[in-house]
C-alpha cells in the first residue's frame, strides 16, 4: 500500500502538468496573439520590428489599433498576411476627407494627435461605413495601404469584421514596452 500512494501522487502531478500545458497553450491563443510589424505604415506609433499583442476579446472602436488579415492585395510582397491599422470609422459612420485639412467623422473634425506630419490624406473621399465593417487607416498616411487604397474592394475599402483578429493593446520594441 505504501507504493500506491507515491504512484498516485505522481499521476496527479503529471495530470496537473498536462492540464497546465494545455491551458497555457490554448487559452492565450483564444485571448491574445502576438504579431510582428513589418511595415512603416504605422509610424510614428509603431516601428518596423515592433511586436504587438492583439486582444481577441475586445470589440474594436474608433481610434483603436486593430490587427486583421489582408482583405486582398494590401500586404506588400514578402510581408506577412496580417496588417495593423487605426480604426477611423465604425459601421454607420460617415467618414470624409479633407474638409478643413482633416478627417471628418459624422460632421466633426477628428483629432489625430498620433499623426507626425503631412495631411490627413492626399486622397479625398466621402464614405459611409457599411454594417459589419471598419474604415481603417495607417498613421503614416503617405506610406499606407488602407481603406482609401481599396475603393473597389468587397466593402468599398472597409475591412470586414470577420477579418479582424483583435485590438492591439500592447507593443514592444527597441524603445520598450508601451500600452496602445
Amino acid at each position: 500500500m505504501t507504493r500506491a500512494r507515491p504512484r498516485a501522487g505522481r499521476l496527479r502531478l503529471a495530470a496537473v502538468l498536462v492540464l497546465a500545458l494545455l491551458v497555457g497553450g490554448l487559452l492565450p491563443a483564444r485571448v491574445a496573439h502576438v504579431f510582428t510589424l513589418d511595415s512603416t505604415s504605422m509610424l510614428p506609433t509603431l516601428q518596423p520590428g515592433d511586436r504587438v499583442v492583439a486582444n481577441r476579446l475586445d470589440r474594436p472602436g474608433r481610434g483603436d489599433l486593430v490587427v486583421f488579415r489582408d482583405p486582398g492585395g494590401w500586404v506588400r510582397s514578402g510581408a506577412g498576411e496580417y496588417l495593423v491599422k487605426r480604426v477611423i470609422g465604425v459601421p454607420g459612420d460617415r467618414v470624409s476627407c479633407c474638409s478643413r485639412g482633416a478627417l471628418v467623422v459624422n460632421g466633426a473634425r477628428l483629432p489625430e494627435p498620433y499623426l507626425s506630419a503631412g495631411p490627413a490624406s492626399a486622397l479625398a473621399f466621402d464614405v459611409t461605413v457599411p454594417g459589419g465593417t471598419l474604415w481603417v487607416m495607417g498613421d503614416n498616411r503617405a506610406d499606407s495601404r488602407d481603406s482609401r487604397s481599396d475603393p473597389l474592394g468587397e466593402h468599398g475599402g472597409a475591412v470586414g469584421l470577420e477579418l479582424v483578429v483583435g485590438v492591439a493593446v500592447l507593443a514592444w520594441g527597441d524603445d520598450g514596452l508601451r500600452a496602445l
